[in-house]
């Protein structure tokens, strides 16, 4: 059986504002819930206008009030940016007002340029991303109370979270396998290194407490609408999303545009040919030959679906329908 999650990065429209993302964020956790979704995973960007997930935790504290069963958590926190004890003590509030529910999923990358880099750590030679491998297991123990910091998390200690190790590249995959945590691929957005990626996953990984197989799941994009013209057409926010952060002119997300590739030049295609290799966007038909595709190609225990649309209507209708494509899947 092949889980299906969700991956929001909060995203906030051209016209409204970050209070309205947040509300939206909340309303399409609901959503997701009453569609069979797993879980629910915000991501920690920041410095950039169009997204409101930087404050990840409190984001995820908002999202918690407003569903009741699904698991809802951090893809990711980049570590890097943070002391592992505050962390500590971040999800550890998470899981005292949603015990059982939270998840925490880890990640080297900054999340931000090299100028907000430094305004998140101070500076970057203290806590930089080649001290992740130790961060985690600071964190760990944090949640395990073994005393190895010689401190005491509070809250924190002893909470009940499920950690992941988050990549896009080979060493997030050699590192989650090393620990014995589930691993989860950015393909949404960094599709290169899949392939080898789980590969190499699932080769080393050593069983843990926690895990005694390896876990994975693959990022995969989703605009699912009555026709595949349609779905061409909200995909395009994203789309336009995409290119303006990949040449430099990040923004809030913008309004769709009809045959939007039909006017974009080649270096604009080649981007979305590229980041967009791991999507399925289209009819319900299309979509499904899409994700067994996908399924097929990587074998993932979960597919984490995700994909901006600037109706927010549109999106809790493309994930209904993905929701409905993986249930059949099940029920196949």
């Amino acid at each position: 059986m092949t889980r299906h999650s969700l991956l929001d990065l909060v995203p906030v429209r051209q016209g409204s504002d970050v209070s309205t993302a947040l509300g939206e964020a909340a309303e399409l956790a609901a959503h997701a819930e009453s569609h069979g979704f797993t879980r629910y995973w915000v991501a920690e960007h920041h410095g950039m206008p169009g997204i409101a997930g930087g404050a990840t935790s409190v984001v995820l504290a908002h999202v918690g009030a407003a569903t009741k069963s699904i698991r809802i958590g951090a893809g990711g926190i980049m570590l890097p940016n943070h002391a592992p004890l505050a962390i500590a003590e971040q999800f550890g509030t998470l899981d005292a007002l949603y015990p059982g529910r939270i998840d925490l999923g880890l990640g080297r990358a900054p999340g931000s340029d090299q100028r907000v880099m430094r305004a998140m750590r101070r500076t970057l030679d203290a806590n930089g991303p080649d001290q992740f491998p130790q961060d985690i297991i600071e964190l760990q123990s944090y949640f395990a109370n073994d005393g190895r910091t010689g401190i005491e998390a509070t809250p924190g200690a002893g909470a009940n979270i499920e950690m992941w190790v988050l990549g896009s590249s080979l060493y997030g995959a050699q590192l989650a396998a090393a620990l014995g945590l589930p691993y989860a691929f950015a393909s949404h957005f960094a599709p290169d290194a899949l392939d080898q990626a789980l590969e190499t996953y699932r080769r080393l990984f050593r069983p843990s407490e926690r895990l005694e197989r390896p876990y994975v799941a693959a990022g995969f994009n989703i605009f699912a609408a009555d026709t595949d013209e349609e779905a061409r057409y909200i995909a395009s926010s994203m789309e336009q999303s995409f290119v303006a952060l990949r040449t430099g002119n990040p923004g809030r997300l913008p309004p769709p545009v009809a045959d939007y590739r039909a006017g974009l030049g080649a270096q604009g295609t080649a981007i979305l040919d590229h980041v967009l290799s791991c999507s399925a966007i289209g009819a319900p038909a299309t979509v499904k030959r899409q994700i067994d595709a996908f399924i097929a190609r990587t074998g993932v225990d979960e597919v984490i679906l995700t994909g901006a649309t600037y109706d927010p209507q549109a999106r809790a209708k493309s994930l209904a329908i993905g929701a409905e494509l993986m249930d059949a899947r099940v029920a196949a």
